[in-house]
């Protein structure tokens, strides 16, 4: 599965995630508009520039103002829950929902890139 977020800042937004995922970049993606970082566990999270992502789908991606964030969100499982918050915190991800073990048997926390993108990152609660 590839998911792909619209950005303002391409610089801005690969800087933000292989720092707070730390996931390899697709090297045999060269696109001045579009990059794309790997998962370990497979799959592929793309950034594409607001223009490019417009005239690819053919409509203008909404845009996130005033704190809002975007409608969905990706979903990380991590070995390292604690770990991967710090991470995402210090390449300045905003927290909305802080790390607490979750219904489902997972403990996760949701983060807003600097976009309005959504990410969780979860493990296992253990105990």
């Amino acid at each position: 599965m590839q998911v792909i977020f619209a950005v303002t800042d391409l610089e801005r937004s690969l800087a933000f995630y292989e720092q707070a995922l730390g996931w390899p970049r697709n090297e045999r993606i060269d696109y001045s508009n579009y990059v794309e970082l790997l998962p370990i566990d497979g799959g592929a999270l793309g950034l594409y520039a607001r223009d490019g992502f417009a005239g690819t789908v053919g409509a203008e991606p909404l845009r996130v103002e005033n704190g809002a964030v975007s409608p969905a969100y990706v979903y990380v499982r991590v070995d390292d829950v604690e770990s991967s918050v710090a991470r995402i915190e210090a390449a300045g991800g905003r927290p909305l929902s802080p790390l607490t073990p979750r219904q489902w048997g997972e403990t996760a926390a949701w983060f807003a890139d600097p976009d309005g993108n959504v990410i969780a990152v979860a493990s296992p609660t253990s105990g």
